[in-house]
């Protein structure tokens, strides 16, 4: 199981520094992970993502049950081998992307029915089944499976949802118990289990979600159901309500967030942990984050730039390439632009998390804080 440490907390603020031990070493935080949906993070290799800092990695349950399938991934005694990563992965239990992908048939308290969005082949995807797929990947981290639920959704929706995902939760935490009794498994040590809250936007439902989860004693605890299509300034509301309900020993994950300025306003209010697709995502659509916001490198404007995208950035992109050359890879629809494009994004990324954990064990947050908006 892993431990988590805190080592410095914030005067002022609700933002910490830890340490998170998993079978496959430390992840400091507060930390972002790059979402690996299939076993790779989009166009890039494992070299270049620990060069631009990458910690820890994501993967997702949903996707790899169905391609290429615990029958492939058992044969390499885990996904870490799989995709040569000699690192801490995360795996998402894969309730969202049954939520935001496959055709739903219906939810009932055994799990969810559904239909591949690959060829539309018929599956159930059970609490038992969902931490047997993760078992079979060998995940550091694994997540219950949970029920997610679109915004605006109305209270009694709200209600179901987290009571099912409750039930689900308890399910999970023996399925892990009982798995890792198995001489059949593939990993040599068993993984934390993360709890996720549900509740909607409804305060009352989240702190009831949010202690019925504690009392189980997972690993760790994740906020779910925000990203969802709400506005922002209810995500935060929602956040800081919820964030300090959750028990302060054990690492807080905000799942499928965000920009910088929203990681930035979430290590504020207390969280340790978060996954996105923007970094990587934006990248290939050609819009680049830089500490003055982001850029959209098509534009005609950087026909003849010969900067690189961010002056004084380090990352491999930045020291050898101009914005001249990366917009004439992307209008050309060059596969090295989408390659460049995401390394700079994965660097500035850990870059940002990295100055927030020295900022919080310097006990100058607050400092940081002022000068990153400054800085916009």
């Amino acid at each position: 199981m892993s431990n988590f440490k805190i080592v410095a907390e914030s005067d002022t603020t609700r933002a910490r520094a830890g340490v998170l031990q998993t079978a496959h070493g430390e992840v400091e935080t507060p930390v972002f992970m790059p979402v690996g949906t299939l076993g790779t993070v989009k166009s890039l290799s494992p070299e270049e993502l620990i060069r631009c800092g990458t910690q820890i990695v994501l993967g997702n349950t949903y996707h790899l049950y169905l391609r290429p399938g615990c029958d492939v991934i058992r044969r390499f005694a885990g996904l870490h081998n799989f995709i040569n990563w000699d690192w801490p992965i995360l795996t998402d239990s894969g309730g969202f992307q049954i939520f935001s992908l496959a055709k739903l048939g219906k939810i009932t308290d055994q799990g969810a029915f559904f239909q591949s969005h690959i060829d539309g082949s018929s599956h159930l995807l059970t609490p038992e089944k969902s931490i047997e797929i993760q078992l079979c990947l060998g995940s550091d981290i694994i997540m219950c499976l949970d029920h997610c639920i679109k915004y605006p959704a109305s209270r009694e929706h709200a209600k179901e949802a987290l009571e099912l995902t409750t039930r689900w939760a308890k399910r999970c935490n023996i399925a892990l118990q009982e798995g890792t009794a198995s001489l059949d498994l593939t990993v040599s040590k068993p993984p934390s289990l993360f709890g996720i809250v549900q509740g909607g936007m409804f305060k009352d439902l989240r702190k009831r979600s949010a202690e019925s989860l504690s009392e189980i004693a997972f690993s760790g605890y994740a906020i779910g159901g925000l990203s969802v299509g709400e506005p922002k300034e209810i995500m935060f509301e929602i956040a800081d309500f919820t964030l300090p309900i959750l028990p302060d020993n054990k690492p807080k994950y905000i799942m499928g967030t965000g920009t910088p300025e929203d990681l930035v306003e979430l290590v504020t209010l207390g969280a340790d942990m978060f996954d996105c697709v923007i970094p990587t995502r934006n990248a290939r659509n050609g819009q680049m984050f830089t500490k003055k916001g982001t850029i959209n490198i098509c534009n005609a404007r950087f026909k003849y730039d010969t900067k690189p995208i961010e002056p004084g950035c380090t990352c491999y992109t930045c020291q050898n390439y101009s914005r001249a050359y990366l917009r004439h890879l992307y209008m050309a629809k060059e596969l090295l632009a989408y390659r460049l494009n995401t390394i700079h994004n994965i660097h500035l990324y850990m870059k940002l998390m990295e100055n927030m954990r020295t900022a919080i064990c310097r006990n100058k947050f607050d400092e940081f804080r002022k000068a990153f908006y400054e800085g916009r």
